[in-house]
């Protein structure tokens, strides 16, 4: 794996709060959000695979963000699609805190979470 990128400092995303990373940053095709939950940090492709919303934009309940478009919701920890409208999954990204500092590793996926086609 390699070294990441550091996107923020711990204090930068509140508990419950999202960080958009531009893909201008990551070098992937999409932006990358990344949500904290508790002392938990988890990154996903910025876009529902039902139609292309924006997950930033959704909310998290139980471990899930709702897509804001058509309620589609998927589990933070491997992109997983828990009900429809959704049936593929959303990539993942590892995200690790180093240092008081929040790591993203675009392109490899969370731990636990397939590895999708893209």
């Amino acid at each position: 794996m390699g070294e990441g990128i550091v996107i923020a400092g711990v204090g930068e995303v509140a508990d419950g709060g999202v960080l958009v990373v531009p893909k201008s940053t990551t070098h992937t095709e999409e932006d990358i959000a990344v949500f904290r939950v508790g002392d938990d940090y988890f990154a996903l492709d910025d876009m529902c695979t039902h139609q292309e919303a924006l997950l930033s934009r959704g909310w998290v309940e139980e471990g899930e963000v709702v897509c804001p478009l058509h309620l589609a919701r998927f589990r933070l920890s491997d992109g997983m699609p828990t009900c429809f409208p959704a049936t593929w999954p959303t990539p993942t990204h590892r995200v690790e805190v180093r240092d008081d500092v929040i790591v993203l590793f675009p392109g490899v996926p969370a731990e636990g979470a397939p590895v999708l086609e893209r």
